[in-house]
């Protein structure tokens, strides 16, 4: 592919309204594959990086991922470049290339990768979510025993199971919930962390269709902001409430406290 296909192949995946040029610079870098430079809306390839058109089609997506993220949230400078909001919209490229037939992860091309792929699936990531759900349900009979025989069950978490406490809140709550063990611990635990069935089912449905990590925690808060704008407002007025009354409660128990001291 020239830089004219490429251009014409970024812009079939999501149109922009600024306009940018794409340019191979013929050299071989050992930092990095590509570069955007957003001043002069430049996405630089570095082609004798490449020994094949897919990763080349890869890098160009990544840089043209840069060029939206500054279209439709600004410059952004250092860490702050590479945001969850960049990674979701890079991967959502890359499903877009995918569809098309201009983009392959390829992992079929090695039958041995494919393989061990299934094995890491299968045998590890939906097996350490099989035991992490069995975890969380231990800990429940844990606590229950702890009552039992009058011991602190945090005590018991801290320096007998030598587990942070977060890690044992997380497990119990994995446990609790209806999950798919087979989608690993780690997409169980993100699963877990919204706050209402249909939420954690649109997620759960997101990780079964292969989206990333970062694309599903975006998307969801896109659910959020297309909030109807009132119920937005009245929940946020009713947890100022909320606060104010605490911080009033807190005010006059300090007072008291002051009082009782002067007296």
């Amino acid at each position: 592919m020239n830089q004219d296909q490429i251009k014409r192949m970024l812009l079939s995946l999501e149109d922009t309204q600024l306009d940018f040029s794409v340019i191979m610079t013929g050299k071989k870098s050992r930092k990095v594959h590509g570069l955007y430079k957003p001043d002069t809306r430049e996405i630089l390839l570095h082609n004798k990086n490449f020994t094949d058109e897919n990763q080349l089609v890869y890098t160009a997506i990544h840089e043209y991922a840069h060029h939206l993220q500054c279209e439709y949230d600004g410059v952004l400078e250092g860490a702050r470049h590479h945001s969850v909001q960049f990674w979701a919209r890079f991967h959502a490229l890359l499903g877009k290339a995918e569809k098309k037939g201009l983009y392959s992860i390829g992992v079929e091309k090695s039958p041995e990768l494919a393989k061990l792929t299934e094995e890491i699936q299968s045998r590890y990531l939906a097996e350490n979510g099989r035991l992490m759900k069995e975890l969380g349900r231990l800990l429940v009979k844990a606590h229950g025993l702890c009552e039992e025989a009058g011991i602190r069950y945090e005590d018991y978490v801290d320096r007998v199971l030598c587990l942070p406490r977060v890690a044992a809140r997380t497990a119990v709550k994995v446990s609790s919930l209806d999950l798919d063990p087979s989608l690993g611990y780690e997409a169980m635990r993100i699963v877990s962390s919204y706050p209402t069935p249909e939420k954690r089912a649109e997620a759960e449905r997101q990780f079964v269709s292969r989206l990333s990590p970062d694309e599903i925690k975006v998307n969801l808060a896109r659910a959020v902001d297309s909030e109807d704008p009132v119920e937005r407002l009245l929940k946020e007025k009713n947890r100022i409430e909320r606060t104010i009354a605490s911080l009033q409660s807190r005010l006059e128990q300090v007072e008291q406290s002051l009082q009782s001291m002067e007296s």
